[in-house]
């Protein structure tokens, strides 16, 4: 089975126009830090995609290891990814929960936009489970748990997350998940509209351009369940074909090989991937209630597993602060050599709560 892994997955979007009622995130507790690229040193690249890195810095101040996000203002504003990547600030900014990822701060030089985070030394889920083909019924769950308790949070301030998948969930030096990447979170009160996320963990009323709600993720929830029990997410195929991806989506469950789960499980899986979003589960009268209720989860101690006082099934191999070997090695080239350097800004006024650095 590992043969038929795929390189992570791409998420998609489409641009977002539409206005939303204005809603209001509660204000982060966080001690808000200002930065600047002079403040840390910086290590090695942790990951690149279609706007920029992540790198592994240190703080020249406190010595603790830090991972700083560093997005192209050219490349988001081509792309139309203003409001997606101002949504993320807003969103990690406000969000503080045992389950994901913190945000320390924000800078922008005359190129770039930076994104100070914690480093999350165990590397993604993804990986694991590409090592491991497939996860037991205890392991999955214990993950799954701790998603839906993150997902849940988020859902409590009327955000949407919009993009779960084993690549944005990390395992942090103690085996505990943190969820990161919230590019595509949105405050969401009531629906949207916007195509995006991954193709494989797309709700079928996104599929068909309707407005849908924060179940969304609950569908997804289910989606990650399968893909940790069986290797490969239920409607993967080994060459890529997304038109024959959303008819199976679109057409549910009949469509699923069925591995032989834990009858539970595939009870849970078939509840949150319900076609029809007014009897999926997380999305009727007892919201995540009905989902932490579930005969899968009968074992689970939801307060205890909310403080971290459940053992994680996994623990990574960390060599101490600032190991990075759970991620893979990138070729670093020159774009550190750029970071910093004064150019034409035309792009800056895009981004208002990135504050300049301090020069």
């Amino acid at each position: 089975m590992a043969d038929d892994w795929e390189k992570p997955r791409s998420s998609v979007a489409s641009i977002d126009f539409e206005e939303e009622p204005r809603v209001t995130l509660p204000v982060s507790q966080r001690p808000k830090g200002h930065y600047s690229l002079s403040d840390f040193y910086i290590h090695r690249t942790l990951g690149t995609g279609s706007f920029g890195r992540v790198h592994l810095v240190r703080s020249k101040h406190n010595l603790r290891f830090y991972a700083i996000k560093v997005l192209s203002k050219e490349k988001v504003v081509r792309t139309k990814q203003i409001q997606h990547t101002n949504n993320e600030r807003e969103m990690l900014e406000a969000v503080q929960h045992p389950f994901i990822v913190n945000l320390w701060g924000t800078f922008q030089d005359t190129s770039n936009l930076y994104m100070v985070m914690d480093f999350v030394a165990g590397g993604e889920l993804f990986t694991l489970l590409r090592r491991s083909n497939r996860f037991p019924d205890p392991v999955a769950k214990f993950y799954a748990a701790e998603v839906a308790l993150a997902l849940n949070y988020l859902h409590t301030l009327n955000v949407i997350y919009r993009d779960l998948k084993p690549e944005n969930v990390l395992l942090n030096q103690d085996g505990h998940i943190k969820i990161a990447d919230f590019g595509f979170a949105k405050l969401c009160p009531n629906t949207t509209w916007t195509l995006c996320g991954t193709p494989d963990y797309l709700a079928p009323e996104i599929v068909s351009q309707q407005r849908y709600n924060k179940s969304v993720d609950w569908y997804a929830l289910g989606v990650l369940i399968f893909e940790m029990l069986s290797g490969l997410p239920p409607y993967h195929q080994p060459e890529p074909n997304p038109v024959l991806l959303y008819e199976r989506i679109a057409a549910g469950p009949a469509y699923i090989r069925w591995p032989a789960f834990n009858a539970d499980a595939t009870d849970l899986i078939q509840k949150l991937m319900e076609g029809d979003p007014s009897r999926r589960y997380g999305n009727l009268q007892h919201g995540a209630g009905d989902v932490f209720a579930h005969p899968w989860f009968r074992e689970v101690d939801w307060e205890k597993l909310r403080r971290r006082e459940i053992m994680a099934p996994y623990l990574p191999k960390i060599e101490g602060d600032g190991d990075a070997s759970a991620f893979e090695r990138y070729p670093e080239g020159d774009a550190v050599a750029g970071y910093g350097k004064q150019t034409d800004d035309p792009f800056g006024h895009h981004f208002p709560d990135f504050e300049y650095m301090q020069t």
